[in-house]
Protein backbone atom coordinates (compact mmCIF):
# COMPACT_ATOMS: atom_id res chain seq x y z
CA UNK A 1 0.00 0.00 0.00
CA UNK A 2 -8.92 4.10 -12.61
CA UNK A 3 -7.50 6.73 -14.43
CA UNK A 4 -3.87 7.60 -15.56
CA UNK A 5 -2.71 10.94 -16.59
CA UNK A 6 -0.57 9.68 -19.46
CA UNK A 7 0.75 6.67 -20.77
CA UNK A 8 4.30 5.78 -21.60
CA UNK A 9 6.40 7.26 -24.63
CA UNK A 10 7.87 3.76 -24.95
CA UNK A 11 4.54 2.11 -25.09
CA UNK A 12 2.47 4.21 -27.36
CA UNK A 13 2.71 5.74 -30.68
CA UNK A 14 1.97 9.06 -30.15
CA UNK A 15 2.63 12.43 -32.33
CA UNK A 16 5.21 14.95 -31.78
CA UNK A 17 2.88 17.27 -30.02
CA UNK A 18 0.89 14.78 -28.22
CA UNK A 19 4.50 12.99 -26.57
CA UNK A 20 5.65 16.44 -25.45
CA UNK A 21 2.45 17.18 -23.71
CA UNK A 22 2.47 13.81 -22.03
CA UNK A 23 5.88 14.10 -20.41
CA UNK A 24 5.32 16.59 -17.90
CA UNK A 25 3.01 14.15 -15.80
CA UNK A 26 3.54 10.53 -14.19
CA UNK A 27 1.59 8.12 -12.87
CA UNK A 28 3.23 6.16 -10.02
CA UNK A 29 2.39 3.26 -8.07
CA UNK A 30 2.07 2.27 -4.80
CA UNK A 31 1.28 -0.99 -2.70
CA UNK A 32 -0.64 0.63 -0.04
CA UNK A 33 -2.96 3.58 0.29
CA UNK A 34 -2.16 6.27 3.17
CA UNK A 35 -4.81 6.48 6.04
CA UNK A 36 -4.54 10.30 5.87
CA UNK A 37 -2.39 12.76 4.40
CA UNK A 38 -1.05 14.25 7.98
CA UNK A 39 2.86 13.03 8.34
CA UNK A 40 2.40 14.27 11.92
CA UNK A 41 -0.55 12.46 12.60
CA UNK A 42 0.23 8.84 11.71
CA UNK A 43 2.68 6.33 11.70
CA UNK A 44 1.75 4.75 7.89
CA UNK A 45 4.82 5.22 5.60
CA UNK A 46 2.11 5.40 2.93
CA UNK A 47 1.46 8.93 4.35
CA UNK A 48 5.10 10.28 3.90
CA UNK A 49 5.10 7.92 -0.03
CA UNK A 50 2.86 10.65 -1.34
CA UNK A 51 3.43 13.75 0.77
CA UNK A 52 7.27 13.40 1.91
CA UNK A 53 9.24 16.51 -0.05
CA UNK A 54 6.49 17.01 -2.39
CA UNK A 55 3.24 18.72 -0.74
CA UNK A 56 5.29 19.04 3.05
CA UNK A 57 8.92 20.35 3.93
CA UNK A 58 10.63 20.30 7.18
CA UNK A 59 13.59 22.34 8.66
CA UNK A 60 15.50 19.95 7.08
CA UNK A 61 15.41 16.97 5.06
CA UNK A 62 16.54 13.50 3.40
CA UNK A 63 18.47 13.37 0.39
CA UNK A 64 18.94 10.28 -2.08
CA UNK A 65 21.85 8.81 -0.01
CA UNK A 66 20.27 9.67 3.11
CA UNK A 67 22.39 12.67 4.27
CA UNK A 68 20.62 15.98 6.32
CA UNK A 69 20.18 18.87 3.85
CA UNK A 70 18.75 22.36 4.27
CA UNK A 71 14.44 22.33 3.63
CA UNK A 72 13.08 25.13 4.74
CA UNK A 73 16.02 26.10 7.33
CA UNK A 74 18.15 27.84 4.78
CA UNK A 75 21.72 27.43 7.32
CA UNK A 76 21.46 27.10 11.10
CA UNK A 77 24.25 27.70 14.10
CA UNK A 78 24.74 25.50 16.55
CA UNK A 79 26.11 27.22 20.30
CA UNK A 80 29.00 25.94 21.87
CA UNK A 81 27.25 23.33 23.93
CA UNK A 82 24.98 21.95 21.83
CA UNK A 83 21.88 22.96 23.46
CA UNK A 84 20.59 25.75 21.14
CA UNK A 85 20.10 25.76 17.29
CA UNK A 86 19.08 28.74 15.64
CA UNK A 87 17.50 28.57 12.29
CA UNK A 88 17.62 30.82 9.20
CA UNK A 89 14.48 29.98 7.31
CA UNK A 90 14.67 30.75 3.59
CA UNK A 91 12.37 34.20 2.66
CA UNK A 92 9.29 34.35 0.15
CA UNK A 93 8.13 30.56 1.47
CA UNK A 94 4.41 30.21 1.12
CA UNK A 95 2.14 27.82 1.92
CA UNK A 96 -0.19 26.33 -0.82
CA UNK A 97 -3.16 28.59 0.57
CA UNK A 98 -0.96 31.69 -0.18
CA UNK A 99 -0.41 32.80 3.42
CA UNK A 100 3.39 33.19 3.92
CA UNK A 101 5.71 31.07 5.74
CA UNK A 102 7.29 32.39 9.30
CA UNK A 103 9.14 31.48 12.55
CA UNK A 104 5.89 31.50 14.05
CA UNK A 105 4.81 28.49 12.08
CA UNK A 106 7.82 26.22 13.05
CA UNK A 107 7.26 27.27 16.63
CA UNK A 108 3.22 26.08 16.46
CA UNK A 109 4.33 22.81 14.29
CA UNK A 110 7.41 21.85 16.59
CA UNK A 111 5.15 22.75 20.13
CA UNK A 112 2.11 21.09 18.65
CA UNK A 113 4.13 17.81 18.03
CA UNK A 114 5.60 17.61 21.42
CA UNK A 115 2.47 18.03 22.98
CA UNK A 116 0.44 16.30 25.88
CA UNK A 117 -1.58 14.14 23.92
CA UNK A 118 0.39 14.80 20.63
CA UNK A 119 -1.02 12.59 17.47
CA UNK A 120 2.22 12.72 16.45
CA UNK A 121 4.17 8.98 16.08
CA UNK A 122 7.36 9.93 16.32
CA UNK A 123 6.44 12.06 19.48
CA UNK A 124 9.94 10.72 20.87
CA UNK A 125 11.51 12.58 18.34
CA UNK A 126 10.70 16.52 19.80
CA UNK A 127 11.16 15.26 23.62
CA UNK A 128 14.42 17.03 24.52
CA UNK A 129 12.74 20.32 23.19
CA UNK A 130 12.68 22.49 26.13
CA UNK A 131 11.64 25.38 24.26
CA UNK A 132 11.38 26.87 20.64
CA UNK A 133 10.86 30.96 19.78
CA UNK A 134 10.24 33.34 16.98
CA UNK A 135 13.05 35.35 17.24
CA UNK A 136 11.99 37.07 13.98
CA UNK A 137 10.22 35.88 11.06
CA UNK A 138 12.85 33.99 9.70
CA UNK A 139 14.58 33.16 12.83
CA UNK A 140 13.81 30.36 14.90
CA UNK A 141 15.42 29.04 18.16
CA UNK A 142 15.08 26.07 19.44
CA UNK A 143 16.53 24.58 22.75
CA UNK A 144 17.19 21.73 23.99
CA UNK A 145 17.72 20.18 27.12
CA UNK A 146 21.47 18.75 26.27
CA UNK A 147 23.75 18.39 23.45
CA UNK A 148 22.08 15.90 20.52
CA UNK A 149 23.95 14.64 17.96
CA UNK A 150 20.76 13.71 15.93
CA UNK A 151 18.21 16.63 16.16
CA UNK A 152 19.18 18.10 12.60
CA UNK A 153 18.60 13.79 11.41
CA UNK A 154 15.78 13.95 13.62
CA UNK A 155 13.95 17.61 11.97
CA UNK A 156 14.48 15.30 8.56
CA UNK A 157 11.71 13.04 9.51
CA UNK A 158 8.44 13.22 7.74
CA UNK A 159 6.83 13.57 11.05
CA UNK A 160 8.79 16.94 11.94
CA UNK A 161 7.16 18.99 8.54
CA UNK A 162 6.46 22.24 9.70
CA UNK A 163 2.31 23.05 9.33
CA UNK A 164 0.12 26.38 9.67
CA UNK A 165 -2.11 26.81 12.57
CA UNK A 166 -4.53 27.62 10.17
CA UNK A 167 -4.64 24.05 8.18
CA UNK A 168 -3.04 21.71 10.34
CA UNK A 169 -6.41 20.38 11.60
CA UNK A 170 -7.32 19.67 7.76
CA UNK A 171 -4.28 18.40 6.85
CA UNK A 172 -5.67 14.76 6.74
CA UNK A 173 -7.94 15.31 4.18
CA UNK A 174 -6.51 18.53 2.89
CA UNK A 175 -2.99 18.46 2.98
CA UNK A 176 -1.50 22.28 2.66
CA UNK A 177 1.83 22.88 3.07
CA UNK A 178 4.59 24.48 0.78
CA UNK A 179 6.24 21.78 -0.98
CA UNK A 180 6.64 21.79 -4.90
CA UNK A 181 3.07 19.99 -5.20
CA UNK A 182 0.05 20.81 -4.13
CA UNK A 183 -2.66 18.27 -3.58
CA UNK A 184 -5.60 18.28 -5.91
CA UNK A 185 -7.64 15.54 -5.51
CA UNK A 186 -8.14 12.52 -3.83
CA UNK A 187 -10.36 8.82 -4.70
CA UNK A 188 -10.57 7.09 -2.02
CA UNK A 189 -9.85 3.11 -2.83
CA UNK A 190 -8.53 4.55 -6.17
CA UNK A 191 -5.82 7.62 -6.18
CA UNK A 192 -4.41 11.00 -4.94
CA UNK A 193 -3.58 13.23 -7.69
CA UNK A 194 -1.04 16.23 -7.06
CA UNK A 195 -0.61 19.33 -9.12
CA UNK A 196 2.84 21.73 -9.38
CA UNK A 197 3.03 24.61 -7.00
CA UNK A 198 3.64 27.15 -9.46
CA UNK A 199 4.12 29.81 -6.98
CA UNK A 200 7.26 27.59 -5.09
CA UNK A 201 9.48 29.22 -3.50
CA UNK A 202 12.42 26.89 -4.56
CA UNK A 203 13.65 24.93 -7.51
CA UNK A 204 11.25 24.34 -10.00
CA UNK A 205 10.17 20.74 -10.57
CA UNK A 206 9.76 19.15 -14.32
CA UNK A 207 6.56 17.68 -13.40
CA UNK A 208 3.57 19.49 -13.87
CA UNK A 209 1.80 16.94 -12.22
CA UNK A 210 1.44 13.29 -10.11
CA UNK A 211 -0.80 10.58 -9.77
CA UNK A 212 -0.17 8.12 -7.13
CA UNK A 213 -2.55 4.67 -7.47
CA UNK A 214 -2.98 2.30 -5.23
CA UNK A 215 -2.79 -1.32 -6.26
CA UNK A 216 -1.60 -3.82 -3.52
CA UNK A 217 -2.56 -7.08 -5.74
CA UNK A 218 1.53 -8.17 -6.98
CA UNK A 219 -0.41 -9.76 -10.04
CA UNK A 220 -2.44 -5.96 -10.58
CA UNK A 221 0.73 -4.17 -10.51
CA UNK A 222 2.55 -6.34 -12.89
CA UNK A 223 -0.28 -5.81 -15.69
CA UNK A 224 -0.48 -1.90 -14.85
CA UNK A 225 3.24 -1.68 -15.89
CA UNK A 226 3.34 -3.91 -18.73
CA UNK A 227 -0.27 -1.84 -19.77
CA UNK A 228 1.48 1.36 -18.76
CA UNK A 229 -1.42 1.95 -16.51
CA UNK A 230 1.13 3.65 -14.01
CA UNK A 231 4.54 5.05 -15.34
CA UNK A 232 7.02 4.09 -11.95
CA UNK A 233 6.25 1.39 -9.40
CA UNK A 234 9.45 2.28 -6.71
CA UNK A 235 8.26 -0.13 -4.76
CA UNK A 236 7.66 -3.01 -6.61
CA UNK A 237 5.59 -5.97 -5.12
CA UNK A 238 5.90 -8.85 -7.65
CA UNK A 239 9.78 -9.05 -7.22
CA UNK A 240 9.57 -12.18 -9.34
CA UNK A 241 8.69 -10.74 -12.12
CA UNK A 242 11.58 -8.35 -12.26
CA UNK A 243 13.71 -10.44 -14.96
CA UNK A 244 10.83 -10.06 -17.25
CA UNK A 245 11.27 -6.09 -16.73
CA UNK A 246 14.85 -6.13 -16.96
CA UNK A 247 14.73 -7.93 -20.24
CA UNK A 248 12.49 -5.45 -21.73
CA UNK A 249 14.17 -2.31 -23.29
CA UNK A 250 10.48 -0.48 -22.46
CA UNK A 251 11.78 -0.38 -18.49
CA UNK A 252 14.74 -0.05 -16.27
CA UNK A 253 14.63 -1.72 -13.11
CA UNK A 254 16.00 0.03 -9.78
CA UNK A 255 17.23 -1.68 -7.04
CA UNK A 256 18.39 -0.52 -3.86
CA UNK A 257 18.37 -0.30 -0.18
CA UNK A 258 15.59 0.93 2.20
CA UNK A 259 15.41 1.64 5.87
CA UNK A 260 13.18 -1.27 6.36
CA UNK A 261 13.89 -3.69 8.82
CA UNK A 262 11.56 -6.49 8.66
CA UNK A 263 10.64 -8.07 11.99
CA UNK A 264 8.90 -10.91 13.26
CA UNK A 265 7.42 -8.53 16.24
CA UNK A 266 6.53 -10.24 19.41
CA UNK A 267 4.20 -8.90 22.09
CA UNK A 268 6.48 -8.78 24.95
CA UNK A 269 4.23 -7.95 27.49
CA UNK A 270 1.94 -10.56 27.11
CA UNK A 271 2.22 -14.42 28.01
CA UNK A 272 3.46 -16.65 26.65
CA UNK A 273 5.65 -14.07 24.87
CA UNK A 274 7.05 -12.39 28.12
CA UNK A 275 9.11 -15.27 28.64
CA UNK A 276 12.31 -15.27 26.89
CA UNK A 277 12.67 -19.11 26.21
CA UNK A 278 9.89 -18.52 23.70
CA UNK A 279 11.23 -15.39 21.93
CA UNK A 280 14.55 -17.49 21.84
CA UNK A 281 12.25 -20.25 20.63
CA UNK A 282 10.94 -18.89 17.83
CA UNK A 283 13.90 -16.65 16.84
CA UNK A 284 15.66 -20.23 16.09
CA UNK A 285 12.81 -21.58 13.97
CA UNK A 286 13.17 -19.13 11.91
CA UNK A 287 15.26 -19.84 8.73
CA UNK A 288 15.96 -16.29 7.08
CA UNK A 289 17.28 -17.21 3.83
CA UNK A 290 13.96 -19.18 3.20
CA UNK A 291 11.78 -16.12 3.75
CA UNK A 292 14.18 -14.35 1.76
CA UNK A 293 14.13 -16.77 -1.31
CA UNK A 294 10.37 -17.70 -0.89
CA UNK A 295 8.54 -14.46 -0.22
CA UNK A 296 11.37 -11.77 -1.64
CA UNK A 297 12.45 -14.48 -4.70
CA UNK A 298 16.13 -13.43 -3.40
CA UNK A 299 15.85 -9.35 -2.48
CA UNK A 300 16.51 -8.58 0.88
CA UNK A 301 19.39 -8.68 3.16
CA UNK A 302 19.53 -11.23 6.40
CA UNK A 303 19.44 -9.03 9.69
CA UNK A 304 20.08 -10.35 13.46
CA UNK A 305 19.11 -7.04 14.97
CA UNK A 306 16.99 -3.89 14.68
CA UNK A 307 19.77 -1.81 12.32
CA UNK A 308 19.98 -1.48 8.70
CA UNK A 309 23.39 -3.24 7.54
CA UNK A 310 23.95 -0.45 4.94
CA UNK A 311 24.57 1.70 7.78
CA UNK A 312 28.37 1.78 9.25
CA UNK A 313 27.78 1.30 12.30
CA UNK A 314 25.95 -2.11 11.90
CA UNK A 315 26.95 -5.13 14.07
CA UNK A 316 25.92 -8.39 12.49
CA UNK A 317 24.39 -10.33 14.75
CA UNK A 318 22.50 -13.40 12.96
CA UNK A 319 24.46 -15.31 14.63
CA UNK A 320 22.77 -15.28 17.76
CA UNK A 321 19.40 -16.59 16.13
CA UNK A 322 20.86 -18.70 13.59
CA UNK A 323 18.47 -21.42 12.46
CA UNK A 324 18.55 -24.13 15.03
CA UNK A 325 15.43 -26.11 15.01
CA UNK A 326 16.31 -28.46 17.80
CA UNK A 327 17.64 -25.28 20.21
CA UNK A 328 14.16 -24.44 19.07
CA UNK A 329 11.97 -27.81 20.36
CA UNK A 330 14.67 -27.53 23.71
CA UNK A 331 13.81 -24.73 24.67
CA UNK A 332 9.92 -25.24 24.20
CA UNK A 333 9.94 -28.50 25.79
CA UNK A 334 11.37 -26.26 28.69
CA UNK A 335 9.22 -23.71 28.58
CA UNK A 336 6.17 -24.64 27.03
CA UNK A 337 6.08 -28.80 27.40
CA UNK A 338 1.98 -28.81 26.43
CA UNK A 339 2.65 -27.10 23.26
CA UNK A 340 1.68 -23.41 21.91
CA UNK A 341 -0.79 -21.80 19.46
CA UNK A 342 0.18 -18.20 18.85
CA UNK A 343 -2.34 -15.31 16.76
CA UNK A 344 -0.14 -14.30 13.44
CA UNK A 345 -1.54 -10.82 12.33
CA UNK A 346 -0.80 -10.19 8.70
CA UNK A 347 -0.78 -6.78 7.13
CA UNK A 348 -1.12 -6.49 3.44
CA UNK A 349 2.29 -6.24 2.17
CA UNK A 350 3.51 -9.18 0.45
CA UNK A 351 6.64 -9.76 2.43
CA UNK A 352 3.52 -10.29 4.90
CA UNK A 353 1.07 -12.04 3.71
CA UNK A 354 4.22 -14.05 1.63
CA UNK A 355 6.84 -14.28 4.58
CA UNK A 356 4.04 -15.00 7.40
CA UNK A 357 3.09 -18.12 5.39
CA UNK A 358 6.61 -19.90 5.33
CA UNK A 359 7.14 -18.82 9.29
CA UNK A 360 3.77 -20.63 10.12
CA UNK A 361 5.31 -23.39 8.74
CA UNK A 362 8.76 -22.95 10.33
CA UNK A 363 7.25 -22.74 13.78
CA UNK A 364 4.74 -25.58 12.85
CA UNK A 365 8.14 -27.47 12.05
CA UNK A 366 9.16 -26.80 16.19
CA UNK A 367 5.51 -27.47 17.50
CA UNK A 368 4.47 -24.40 17.57
CA UNK A 369 1.05 -23.58 15.98
CA UNK A 370 -0.26 -20.48 14.46
CA UNK A 371 -3.72 -18.98 13.71
CA UNK A 372 -3.18 -16.45 11.12
CA UNK A 373 -5.28 -13.49 10.23
CA UNK A 374 -4.69 -11.31 7.33
CA UNK A 375 -5.70 -7.50 8.03
CA UNK A 376 -6.66 -4.59 6.02
CA UNK A 377 -3.88 -1.50 7.07
CA UNK A 378 -6.61 0.29 9.06
CA UNK A 379 -7.17 -2.84 10.42
CA UNK A 380 -3.49 -3.06 11.78
CA UNK A 381 -3.22 0.10 12.85
CA UNK A 382 -6.11 -0.07 14.79
CA UNK A 383 -5.89 -3.44 16.39
CA UNK A 384 -1.46 -4.41 16.49
CA UNK A 385 -0.07 -1.02 16.72
CA UNK A 386 -2.63 1.23 18.96
CA UNK A 387 -4.30 -1.50 20.48
CA UNK A 388 -1.59 -4.10 20.85
CA UNK A 389 -3.97 -7.27 20.45
CA UNK A 390 -1.71 -9.48 18.93
CA UNK A 391 1.03 -12.38 19.14
CA UNK A 392 3.00 -12.02 16.42
CA UNK A 393 3.17 -9.85 13.55
CA UNK A 394 4.89 -8.98 10.17
CA UNK A 395 5.97 -5.77 9.86
CA UNK A 396 8.91 -3.47 7.96
CA UNK A 397 9.72 -0.25 9.84
CA UNK A 398 10.91 1.83 7.40
CA UNK A 399 11.62 4.95 9.54
CA UNK A 400 15.40 5.92 9.65
CA UNK A 401 17.66 4.96 12.16
CA UNK A 402 14.70 4.18 14.46
CA UNK A 403 16.17 1.71 17.30
CA UNK A 404 15.23 4.45 19.61
CA UNK A 405 12.05 2.45 19.72
CA UNK A 406 12.98 -0.12 21.93
CA UNK A 407 13.25 2.26 24.73
CA UNK A 408 9.50 3.18 24.40
CA UNK A 409 7.84 0.83 26.66
CA UNK A 410 4.11 1.51 25.80
CA UNK A 411 5.79 0.80 21.72
CA UNK A 412 3.53 -1.45 20.29
CA UNK A 413 6.08 -5.03 21.23
CA UNK A 414 6.21 -3.63 24.77
CA UNK A 415 9.75 -3.93 25.36
CA UNK A 416 11.26 -0.99 27.27
CA UNK A 417 14.18 -2.79 29.33
CA UNK A 418 15.66 0.12 31.31
CA UNK A 419 18.81 -0.69 30.50
CA UNK A 420 18.56 0.36 26.92
CA UNK A 421 16.61 3.10 27.55
CA UNK A 422 19.48 4.26 29.72
CA UNK A 423 21.93 3.93 26.40
CA UNK A 424 19.23 5.57 23.93
CA UNK A 425 19.58 8.66 26.50
CA UNK A 426 22.98 8.62 26.79
CA UNK A 427 23.25 8.10 22.88
CA UNK A 428 20.73 10.62 22.22
CA UNK A 429 22.99 13.57 24.40
CA UNK A 430 26.74 12.10 22.75
CA UNK A 431 27.68 13.82 19.67
CA UNK A 432 31.53 12.20 19.08
CA UNK A 433 30.93 9.40 16.25
CA UNK A 434 32.95 6.96 17.85
CA UNK A 435 31.52 7.08 21.15
CA UNK A 436 28.28 6.93 19.19
CA UNK A 437 29.36 4.00 17.45
CA UNK A 438 29.93 1.83 20.63
CA UNK A 439 26.52 2.73 22.16
CA UNK A 440 24.41 1.86 19.31
CA UNK A 441 26.31 -1.47 19.17
CA UNK A 442 25.64 -2.24 22.44
CA UNK A 443 21.91 -1.18 21.98
CA UNK A 444 21.88 -3.95 19.05
CA UNK A 445 23.84 -6.57 21.05
CA UNK A 446 20.76 -5.76 23.51
CA UNK A 447 17.93 -6.22 21.60
CA UNK A 448 19.19 -9.04 20.15
CA UNK A 449 20.58 -10.72 22.94
CA UNK A 450 17.04 -10.04 24.82
CA UNK A 451 15.19 -11.83 21.19
CA UNK A 452 13.10 -8.47 21.54
CA UNK A 453 11.97 -9.76 18.17
CA UNK A 454 12.50 -12.40 15.13
CA UNK A 455 14.61 -10.12 13.17
CA UNK A 456 13.91 -11.27 9.39
CA UNK A 457 15.68 -9.14 6.96
CA UNK A 458 16.52 -5.69 5.81
CA UNK A 459 14.18 -5.12 3.00
CA UNK A 460 15.20 -4.21 -0.57
CA UNK A 461 13.98 -1.42 -2.40
CA UNK A 462 12.80 -3.09 -6.08
CA UNK A 463 11.54 -0.94 -8.58
CA UNK A 464 10.22 -0.48 -11.89
CA UNK A 465 10.41 2.55 -13.80
CA UNK A 466 9.69 3.48 -17.98
CA UNK A 467 13.10 3.64 -18.98
CA UNK A 468 12.50 6.98 -20.50
CA UNK A 469 12.12 8.22 -16.62
CA UNK A 470 15.49 9.61 -14.63
CA UNK A 471 15.24 11.08 -10.79
CA UNK A 472 13.93 8.80 -9.02
CA UNK A 473 15.40 7.42 -6.09
CA UNK A 474 17.39 3.97 -6.15
CA UNK A 475 17.97 3.48 -2.10
CA UNK A 476 15.03 4.86 0.59
CA UNK A 477 16.78 6.79 3.40
CA UNK A 478 13.37 7.34 4.46
CA UNK A 479 9.83 6.16 2.88
CA UNK A 480 9.34 8.85 0.43
CA UNK A 481 8.77 9.36 -3.58
CA UNK A 482 10.28 12.57 -4.06
CA UNK A 483 9.56 13.88 -7.28
CA UNK A 484 11.66 17.01 -6.97
CA UNK A 485 14.20 15.73 -8.96
CA UNK A 486 12.09 13.14 -11.38
CA UNK A 487 11.64 14.09 -15.18
CA UNK A 488 10.81 12.69 -18.38
CA UNK A 489 14.13 12.48 -21.10
CA UNK A 490 12.47 11.89 -23.92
Amino acid sequence: MIQHLRRSVAICALSAGAAMAQQADISIGMVLEPPNLDPTAGAAAAIDEVVYANVFEGLTRFGPDGSVKPGLAASWEISADGTVYTFTLHPGVTFHDGSTLTAADAVFSLDRARAEGSTNAQRALFANIVSAEAVDDLTLRVTLDGPDGAFLFDMAWGDAVIVAPETAETNATNPVGTGPFRFANRIEGDRIDLVRNDTYWGAPVALEAATFRFISDPNAAFAAMMAGDVDAFPNFPAPETLAQFAADPRFSVIVGSTEGETILAMNNAQAPLDDIRIRKAIAHAINRQDIIDGAMFGYGTPIGTHFAPHNPNYVDLTGLSAHDPDAARALLAEAAPAGLTLRLALPPPAYARRGGEIIAAQLRAVGIETTITNLEWAQWLEQVFNGKDFDLTIVSHTEPMDIGIYARPDYYFQYGRPDFIALNETLATTSDPAARAGLMAQMQEMIAGDYVNGYLFQLAKTGVANAAIEGLWENSPTQANDLTSVRWTQ
